[in-house]
């Protein structure tokens, strides 16, 4: 590998989509990279795709990207539902993988991907960015420097508006079964946060509930069944032994975002979101001694791209650490180690409220 580390991605398009609007910004912006590649579901969108993006190669299929020997880093930036085989693929390469959040539809096939990147030798990541934004990780860092003193609780909400007209292409939002809805998305990019600032649950109790039971399609107005839930309420302890809750609330005309907020013996972090985008909100972090009203805390500038917008400055984040892994050979979060854990929080989660019983992690 040479200076730069060359990078193809699958699920790049020219116009639209989520590598569109983060992933190929993030990279085209940083000088460790070179765009060298790009897939997308034809060879015209991939064609466009390349032309856009400055990238020599263009395919249709995923697997040719792969072989390329102009490819040093996959980024796998398609869905759970469209992503059969591909991180396999791109490890069994000899690739270094970045993989979109939710990486598996469990712990257990998880751990076999991290395992096998593991025991290639290759480095990865995985996108829970959002544990990067400056103001998370001051929270983080206040918390650790017991800046509230001992810790006695801390909560989590995250209210998100909802339509209840859908364009067919988020249908398997709506399927339990499918490992992209509410509980492994929501759920599973708001918990993978709250735990990298307060510490991993050690046990918990859930309560899922779908109160929105069906919902438009709005190409055909067909009306289809809602099975996966729309509220999330966890509550537990966690490993420093301070109680914890989580609860996420979609739907409606309006929400207000994240909330977390640290309860010591000292005193007080309150870390609010300007909006209620999932992985795109700015953050802003107060702190009281209880002797008076919170005051606003300063949050460290951004590492890389400070001016851009924080979806697209927080995977830079994660590109900027891959990049020293693949050249160091070392460590990095987050990780498939990462979506691992954060997998099997979701997954404990899932089990307690279906059979009622707490769960125990640790």
């Amino acid at each position: 590998m040479g200076d730069t580390v060359k990078v193809g991605v699958v699920g790049a398009h020219a116009t639209r989509g989520w590598a569109r609007a983060v992933h190929l910004p993030a990279l085209s912006a940083l000088p460790d990279y070179e765009i060298t590649a790009v897939a997308g579901t034809g060879e015209a969108s991939a064609r466009a795709a390349a032309q856009v993006w400055g990238a020599a190669h263009a395919f249709d299929d995923p697997h040719a990207l792969m072989a390329h020997p102009d490819v040093d880093l996959v980024v796998i930036a398609v869905q759970l539902t469209g992503r059969d085989g591909l991180v396999d693929a791109a490890v069994a390469a000899g690739k270094h993988v970045y993989c979109e959040w939710p990486l598996a539809l469990g712990a257990a096939p998880a751990e076999v991907f991290r395992a096998r990147a593991e025991a290639a030798g290759v480095r990865h990541a995985v996108g829970l960015q959002s544990r990067h934004h400056p103001a998370v990780r001051q929270l983080r860092r206040l918390v650790a420097d017991g800046r509230v003193g001992e810790v006695l609780s801390a909560t989590l909400t995250y209210s998100l508006s909802a339509p209840e007209v859908w364009s067919r292409r988020y249908a398997a939002l709506f399927d339990a079964t499918k490992g992209v809805n509410h509980l492994a998305v929501v759920a599973g990019h708001s918990l993978d946060m709250f735990r990298s600032a307060v510490g991993d649950f050690t046990e918990l109790s859930a309560t899922l509930a779908t109160r929105i039971t069906a919902v438009t399609v709005e190409e055909t107005g067909e009306r289809i069944e809602v099975t996966s839930p729309d509220q999330i309420v966890v509550g537990g302890l966690l490993e420093s032994g301070a109680a914890a809750s989580a609860h996420f609330m979609t739907g409606g005309p309006a929400g207000d975002g994240f909330r977390i907020e640290v309860h010591g013996r000292a005193g007080r972090l309150v870390l609010s979101a300007s909006d209620d985008s999932l992985v795109g909100p700015e953050f802003t972090l107060y702190g009281s001694d209880g002797t008076g009203v919170p005051v606003r805390l300063p949050v460290p500038d951004r590492r890389v791209l400070p001016d851009a917008p924080p979806a697209v400055a927080n995977v830079a984040e994660v590109y900027a650490d891959l990049a020293r892994a693949i050249r160091t050979g070392g460590r990095l979060t987050p990780d498939f180690a990462t979506a691992t854990a954060t997998h099997r929080l979701l997954d404990a989660v899932r089990e307690a409220a279906t059979t009622g019983t707490r769960q125990r992690l640790k």
